[in-house]
């Protein structure tokens, strides 16, 4: 004979395993903000707005898709790399850029109005003041995008232009022989 306590905790446990498998979690770093900034994911070919070469860039997805991971390789053999995330705590997407020169830069934003990608932050400059920083990524047509990164010595009065690209989706050279 069964025991009315093992079949009732029995019962207790199919429902409450049920239950929690009609309701589950949320998967991490899936909300639409989190999405926010994957127009910007893929192999790239830079180039300046006057059709020069000024790179290669490789941006993935990774940690699930909680940051993106830039892997920056310039003309003249420049490195970088930068971690993006989008901090569900403060709402703001996070950009921490370390180069092969030993420069860094730590930006924070989010989209604007007109769907660009802006970030921002302040660094000391050489001179021993304070330079603002902004980087924009702005979707264009045929899958392209447009980084602008302009800098500032004075609170953002007038502005300098450090890098304008043009980034264009990397194409795969067709294999010999093949179609």
């Amino acid at each position: 004979m069964r025991s009315p306590t093992l079949t009732a905790a029995t019962l207790l446990l199919a429902a409450a395993t049920a239950a929690g498998a009609q309701e589950p979690a949320p998967a991490p770093c899936s909300t639409a903000e989190h999405r926010q900034f994957d127009f910007w994911i893929g192999e790239w070919e830079v180039e300046t707005p006057a059709g020069q070469k000024a790179g290669r860039n490789t941006i993935t997805a990774i940690l699930g898709g909680c940051a993106l991971e830039e892997q920056w390789r310039g003309a003249g053999g420049s490195t970088g790399k930068s971690l993006n995330m989008y901090y569900a705590r403060d709402r703001r997407w996070h950009q921490s850029w370390v180069d092969g020169n030993g420069g860094r830069l730590d930006l924070a934003g989010g989209l604007d109005d007109s769907g660009r990608m802006v970030l921002s932050g302040e660094m000391p400059g050489r001179d021993g003041g304070r330079e603002l920083h902004e980087v924009s990524w702005q979707p264009l047509d045929g899958g392209r995008v447009r980084q602008h990164w302009r800098a500032s010595r004075d609170a953002g009065a007038t502005w300098q232009e450090v890098f304008v690209g043009v980034y264009i989706p990397r194409r795969e050279p067709t294999p010999a022989g093949g179609g």
